[in-house]
């Protein structure tokens, strides 16, 4: 390898070990239980990295009883392309709300154990505050 090609390979890396382990231990990963819905669906959340953004599935639904339900949301992606900012606020992302069928810009902040996740559309905001599972 030549010396500038090697040189901006070392460069490369050392940028890609910088910001990886950081967002692989943000502190919004994990699992999250979601709001009663219109339905009055509560749902559990996995927010995983998805390359240096984030994205949430949903991966189990519960009735008002508690009891577990299929429905045809369980397993498909929320949100995606969500931005970690810092100081745990999240931009930029898009969210799906399934019960109309709209995507949405998505934001969310991280306070203490609750985490604001909102969707925006057209000038016309909605959200809900989750907990940690």
């Amino acid at each position: 390898m030549n010396k500038p090609v090697h040189t901006l390979f070392v460069a490369l890396l050392s940028v890609l070990a910088t910001t990886i382990p950081a967002a692989a231990n943000d502190p919004v990963l994990g699992v999250w239980r979601t709001e009663p819905d219109r339905k009055n669906l509560i749902s559990h959340i996995r927010i995983r990295q998805c390359g240096d953004k984030l994205c949430g599935t949903v991966i189990r639904a519960f009735d008002s009883n508690g009891k577990e339900v299929k429905t045809k949301h369980v397993g498909k992606e929320l949100f995606w392309g969500v931005e970690p900012l810092g100081n745990g606020d999240y931009k930029n992302g898009t969210v799906v709300v399934p019960l109309l069928n709209v995507k949405a810009k998505a934001s969310m902040k991280l306070r203490g154990s609750n985490l604001h996740v909102t969707g925006c559309k057209g000038g016309v905001c909605d959200g809900q505050v989750w907990s940690r599972f």
